[in-house]
């Protein structure tokens, strides 16, 4: 991959680094791929703004996995996408002799992407990771970039047609096999908009319905 500098965030030039950028090119699609790498500059660009002290290798390693459950290899699991993420970047992590408290950041960064409202307080490569995710899905944030950044991460990492609905798609294909899972998050937005048939899980009835009485 050619080296990219964007207001001097560049993707870490390590062996690590290198062989995470070779396993999801090689797991997930094109769209799920540079969608993770803009998520990686989204959150080191925030970062930089903000004078935060992060490891770029572990907010890397963090933005590059976050997606991951959402591939065919976890077709058939039953967690949260977030968690297969999650997982599948601590057992990476570990057979390279990461310690165990850089491993918790990565796993819990990748676990929270998508529960608003708690990564924010967290360890900065946590708090970017969701940080990043929420610019490039939702555009969070927006106009705290510059032009020429979003130029140049867009350069470098093309949204491609129709982004957006592609997104979705992505999304509800790796969640229609385990609905479950969505509870309690806003991922059941997506099966929701893709299936008319979805129901919701509805937290009141739950409790209404429990076997406590009254």
């Amino acid at each position: 991959m050619a080296v990219t500098d964007i207001s001097g965030i560049r993707i870490p030039d390590s062996r690590i680094a290198r062989e995470i950028t070779q396993l999801i090119r090689d797991t997930e699609s094109d769209l799920l791929f540079h969608h993770s790498t803009r998520v990686y500059f989204w959150g080191a660009l925030t970062g930089q703004r903000q004078n935060l002290f992060f490891d770029p290798e572990l907010l890397y390693a963090a933005a590059m996995f976050h997606d991951i459950g959402l591939t065919q290899r976890y077709s058939k699991s039953r967690l949260r996408f977030e968690v297969d993420g999650a997982n599948a970047a601590r057992e990476f992590l570990r057979g390279h002799g990461i310690s165990e408290h850089d491993v918790e950041k990565v796993w819990t960064a990748i676990a929270l992407h998508t529960t608003p409202g708690i990564p924010e307080h967290m360890h900065p490569e946590i708090s970017l990771v969701q940080a990043g995710a929420g610019m490039d899905v939702a555009g969070r944030n927006y106009d705290h970039f510059t032009d020429e950044q979003r130029e140049a991460v867009i350069a470098a990492h093309p949204r491609g047609k129709d982004f957006k609905h592609a997104l979705i798609e992505a999304f509800y294909h790796g969640m229609k096999f385990r609905p479950e899972t969505t509870f309690g998050t806003f991922n059941d937005d997506f099966l929701a908009f893709k299936d008319p048939s979805f129901q919701r899980g509805n937290v009141c009835s739950i409790i209404l319905g429990s076997r406590w009485e009254p």
